[in-house]
């Protein structure tokens, strides 16, 4: 039976738990459950801290897991990722006081607090810079005010919350993050159907599908604009002069797409949203 982990708690457990669902699993209904058999699936789910996933999953006790890049990186554990989720993304950068700082060599001889030593330390050895790391347990922002770090490593959206505490970000991205899929590297049953399927789910949320009627005269026009995965599906309707042309397009460009295809002459154009797909 494949042992999968899953963040039972933080901004990756929802999206995580949603993600089996649609893929076709059976999560837990109690919150509190620790673990959960998904028989019909040959799968058993365990619901840890995301932090401890990498280290689960990296010691082999579980098969495979989902939590972020930057845990996992942070961990040192030898659990390698193969899979991309697109959900949960963060950017590692650091801050200082204005002015102090202005590239990573500043940072030589200071003191950088962050919640992720082994990831900042070692991005900062393949870049030849030496700091000393004050490790703390989040809220690193003020570390700075309260005399703990002279620098700070932390996760950045917009950057408001560094700017509030009066920061300022300055060098390289340490890490682009993302929720991601992990694997022991033991060749175990159902691995290979579980990554298919959540790859499954991310094509039906990044897709839709499109149908519409065009005239054949303006076929190759309409197709150029949705031109599919392989190639568009084209099928003869009842007036030998109109075919219907059913095609995947990107979520994000549908409306666009609409107008393309109207423009070019297409008619009864709909939208459908993709349950679940395997490219």
């Amino acid at each position: 039976m494949l042992r999968v982990a899953v963040p039972n708690k933080g901004s990756l457990s929802e999206i995580a738990s949603e993600m089996l669902h649609e893929a076709g699993y059976t999560g837990r209904r109690d919150p509190r459950a620790l673990n959960v058999r998904d028989d019909r699936n040959g799968v058993e789910f365990f619901y840890l801290r995301p932090r401890d996933i990498a280290t689960y999953v990296g010691s082999g006790a579980l098969d495979v897991g989902i939590t972020g890049r930057d845990l996992l990186l942070d961990s040192g554990s030898p659990a390698t990722e193969i899979a991309s989720l697109n959900f949960g993304d963060s950017t590692f950068r650091f801050a200082g006081e204005p002015g102090r700082f202005s590239e990573l060599s500043d940072l030589n001889g200071v003191r950088v607090a962050t919640s992720y030593v082994g990831l900042v330390g070692a991005f900062l050895e393949r870049h030849g810079v030496t700091a000393e790391l004050v490790s703390l347990d989040g809220a690193v922002e003020s570390a700075i005010r309260l005399g703990v770090a002279d620098a700070v490593a932390d996760v950045v959206s917009t950057g408001s919350t560094l700017r509030a505490q009066g920061l300022e970000i300055f060098g390289p991205v340490i890490l682009d993050s993302t929720a991601v899929l992990i694997s022991s590297g033991k060749d175990v049953e159902g691995g290979a159907t579980l990554q298919r399927r959540l790859q499954g789910v991310l094509v039906a949320r990044q897709y839709v599908l499109i149908d519409y009627d065009v005239p054949v005269t303006l076929l190759e026009a309409a197709t150029k604009v949705t031109p599919g995965i392989e190639s568009p599906t084209v099928s003869p309707l009842q007036d030998p002069a109109w075919v219907a042309v059913r095609s995947m397009v990107r979520r994000v460009d549908t409306n666009q797409v609409m107008d393309e295809l109207h423009a070019v002459g297409a008619r009864a154009i709909l939208v459908s949203a993709i349950h679940a797909a395997r490219i």
